[in-house]
């Protein structure tokens, strides 16, 4: 079962300074018109599923719904029952040793990404778990430089170790909390990479001033009306003088995130 959308790649600078609002436009424009004179998307992504229907939503929609549209970036959700040879589709077992919660079997995931790895090579083989590292912005960032990733969904109690151990290059994350799977994390994880590519929002640049790009917390924004029943924006946001509203926003941006990130302050 496979279900395929397209984004654009995305590529901040030659020093891999995750953080810089600089895009070197020359080395994408080689990058996506390299792959494009071979038919081929600028990325793909391979996710390993127990439940592929949970995963179609997310990407038939907005954002990734627009990236879909441009056909540069190859999303292939992989049922993992297809790659049992159990003849119930069986892909969970008892723990050895004992304990409550199934355990998500060694054979079919390795069989599934083996067969992947034979026709193509990839930057990571990602693992959504609950231990894994805490996703950040620099994490996304540094992925959608890849080319190609595959990431495993967790279901039950886990996977076998054995597949942690020599299969997984990247565990993440999106939170210390539990959920009853990984797929909604890789919905997250995709959309977080698939939205800093150049082409899928509409003003590209909108991606470099998020939250946390700067290690702070993106400023105020305001659109019409100017005045809501006595709530008006701030005079600032309407004078015209570009160098003023980016001192503002800068200004603002800080006090926002010492009041409710201060952590990232350091």
């Amino acid at each position: 079962m496979k279900f395929i959308l397209g984004v654009e790649f995305y590529i901040i600078n030659s020093n891999h300074n995750f953080n810089s609002k600089v895009l070197l436009l020359t080395e994408l424009t080689d990058y996506i018109g390299r792959d494009k004179a071979k038919n081929e998307p600028c990325m793909r992504i391979d996710l390993i599923t127990v439940l592929p229907e949970i995963l179609r939503g997310p990407f038939d929609n907005s954002i990734l719904k627009r990236a879909h549209e441009k056909g540069l970036l190859e999303v292939v959700i992989h049922n993992l029952r297809d790659y049992t040879t159990y003849k119930h589709k069986q892909v969970d077992d008892y723990q050895f040793g004992g304990g409550a919660g199934m355990v998500m079997m060694i054979e079919p995931i390795a069989r599934c990404i083996e067969q992947l790895k034979s026709q193509r090579d990839y930057d990571h083989v990602i693992y959504m778990s609950p231990d894994g590292q805490l996703l950040n912005q620099p994490i996304a960032n540094k992925l959608s430089m890849s080319k190609n990733l595959i990431i495993l969904c967790g279901h039950y109690k886990g996977v076998d170790q054995r597949v942690r151990d020599h299969y997984i290059t990247l565990e993440i994350s999106i939170g210390n909390y539990v959920l009853s799977g990984g797929e909604l994390p890789a919905a997250v994880l995709v959309d977080a990479i698939g939205r800093l590519i150049p082409g899928v929002l509409n003003d590209e640049s909108s991606a470099l001033f998020d939250s946390f790009q700067d290690d702070i917390l993106a400023p105020p924004v305001y659109t019409r009306p100017e005045d809501f029943n006595g709530l008006k924006v701030p005079q600032i946001m309407l004078s015209g003088d570009e160098k003023k509203i980016s001192q503002w926003r800068h200004d603002r941006a800080e006090e926002r995130t010492a009041e409710r990130r201060p952590d990232l302050l350091g």
